[in-house]
């Protein structure tokens, strides 16, 4: 399986990954019934022939959709950061560092060094190509109600970008206009709220461009545009940003959560959990596919990357113990609360009903037993083994590749997938669904004062979830305190969880402990026993609330470094 891996990786690596020119982005969308390349070779379009032609302008819109995340990692563009966020917070561990994780969590980080932390250039190229569209889409002939479709399109996408820098960089240089050689590059950083006034008023004009429904998996919406723009006001009015604790930008927040409630065309998916992140499906506001391209396909596999070793996965992205904790027990309660049903000698029975769909522990039947041949030729079954001398353990079958907390994860990953061939499934990664934006909506309404709003809304997330005792009469830190539980549990690895520890100002507490697994050992009785031990030390310094601006950039600009990286 090393071999394996590494001869994966280089080769990969090796193939220069970088779009030749726009109209390879038609492979990233769905959406494209016709083909706008039957007109001539690429190589003879020019800039004029572009900007006369809808479909070439669509063709030109579609690369920018680069911007968005996958389940699919690009080396270039790097927008697909979230097992990176994932493994860089107290969520959880990469073993291989495919991320460069570790150099933010030895508190290394630098203007030099953060790796593929550093969105900085390819952001901006981004942008610069989403002005140039602006700059030109409402002078290309053609129908209108197309037309409007593609400005609303990039202007979210832009303003998508410029979300992503402020919640890495804080205020940063506003450009709205394309540059050129003459172009004075010298641009001041905006303060965060002004980025965040742009951001929104952004987002405002794509959703009223912008279609409520689509039939093409992948287009942006109305409701994604509303749904950003409900994120990017609750981090704007969170202690991070918002010291003074404003009610006017919890108000704001609360505002724009429920404006995306009320458009009443999402529904929290309810007939089967897993299914909700491997489906297009009632709850889903936003996502993006990953390509289909072969020479992709073990690096869109969620079920490559996650799975536990004894059935050939590579277990590089593993639940941490702390996010194991964080799971209740079937009654709701914490399992710290001396009333629950929590017991130490069977830490895996009776827990909050996510726990069981998201996590593989050991016990877990994991994978269906007719893809799992192997397994039963050495006379064991789809039953995952973590514990030592187990076959995920790292005395079992690759154990190079074993997990260093002794889970791994099953969100995400397709119950159907055949672990007998090398084929992997072409994800969606959800950017934003009606889930998170009950939570937005929750913990606004708790900042304004609003307790029982705050507890109906977070009752609805539980309830689906299958917790039968809803919540009652909290209220103070005890209700915040659930509030943020719910998103660590709820929106697990889904990006959010490094955000939200740094946006509530509790990263100094959650990232400066050692990150924590168990060492399970099968007694000759047939019982286990149970040994929490370190897999990593974490170190988080205060300057870690944001991530450096790269060096080059502020050689050549001036630009005003973040503090502690001077």
């Amino acid at each position: 399986m090393k071999n394996y891996k590494n001869n994966k990786l280089i080769n990969i690596k090796n193939k220069a990954f970088i779009v030749a020119s726009f109209f390879m982005a038609i492979a990233f969308l769905t959406s494209c019934n016709e083909d706008p390349l039957d007109k001539a070779p690429l190589d003879s379009y020019t800039d004029t022939t572009t900007w006369n032609d809808l479909k070439l302008a669509e063709a030109f819109a579609n690369n920018l959709y680069n911007i968005l995340p996958t389940t699919q990692h690009n080396w270039n563009t790097r927008t697909n950061r979230s097992w990176a966020l994932s493994t860089s917070c107290d969520e959880a561990y990469n073993k291989f560092d495919d991320y460069n994780s570790s150099t933010i969590n030895s508190g290394a980080l630098t203007p030099d060094n953060a790796g593929d932390f550093d969105i900085w250039k390819p952001t901006y190229s981004i942008i610069q190509n989403c002005n140039i569209f602006l700059s030109k889409i409402d002078n290309v002939p053609g129908d209108a109600a197309w037309r409007n479709r593609l400005k609303g399109e990039v202007l979210f996408l832009r303003a998508y970008a410029y979300f992503k820098l402020t919640v890495d960089y804080g205020g940063v240089p506003i450009i709205t206009v394309p540059f050129d050689l003459n172009s004075d590059f010298k641009v001041d950083r905006s303060t965060y709220d002004q980025s965040v006034d742009f951001i929104t008023a952004e987002l405002d004009k794509a959703a009223d461009l912008l279609p409520l429904t689509t039939s093409s998996l992948g287009r942006i919406t109305k409701g994604a545009a509303l749904a950003i723009k409900s994120r990017a006001l609750l981090y704007a009015a969170s202690p991070q940003w918002n010291t003074t604790n404003a009610v006017t930008k919890w108000q704001k927040a609360s505002e724009a959560a429920k404006a995306v409630i009320d458009l009443n065309i999402y529904e929290l998916y309810d007939k089967n959990y897993p299914d909700l992140f491997t489906t297009n499906n009632s709850e889903i506001i936003c996502s993006r596919l990953s390509s289909k391209d072969p020479q992709w396909s073990a690096f869109n596999g969620v079920e490559m990357f996650n799975s536990p070793s004894g059935f050939h996965g590579w277990a590089s992205f593993a639940p941490s113990q702390g996010l194991i904790d964080a799971y209740g027990t079937a009654d709701g309660k914490d399992i710290t609360d001396p009333t629950s049903t929590y017991d130490p000698q069977k830490p895996y029975v009776n827990r909050d009903p996510r726990f069981y769909k998201n996590i593989v522990y050991d016990g877990r039947a994991y994978g269906k037993p007719e893809f799992c041949q192997d397994r039963y030729d050495v006379g064991s079954s789809n039953i995952a083994e973590f514990y030592e001398g187990g076959l995920d353990s790292p005395q079992g079958w690759d154990t190079w590749n074993n997990s260093e907390t002794r889970y791994t994860f099953r969100k995400y990953c397709d119950t159907t997938y055949n672990f007998n061939n090398d084929t992997q499934t072409n994800k969606a990664w959800i950017i934003s669904r009606l889930g998170e934006i009950y939570l937005n909506y929750a913990e606004a309404q708790f900042k304004l004062g609003n307790d029982g709003n705050a507890i109906q809304y977070l009752n609805k997330i539980r309830q689906r979830a299958g917790i039968t005792v809803p919540l009652a009469g909290l209220s103070g830190t005890t209700l915040e305190n659930k509030i943020r539980n719910e998103r660590q549990v709820e929106l697990c690895l889904e990006g959010h969880r490094y955000y939200d520890v740094r946006r509530w100002k509790i990263a100094d507490v959650t990232e400066n402990k050692p990150l924590m697994g168990v060492i399970i050992t099968k007694n000759s009785n047939g019982t286990k026993t149970y040994n929490y031990t370190k897999v990593q030390n974490r170190i988080f310094k205060p300057q870690h609330y944001l991530l450096p601006i790269p060096m080059d950039e502020i050689n050549r600009t001036n630009l005003l470094q973040n503090p502690g990286y001077n």
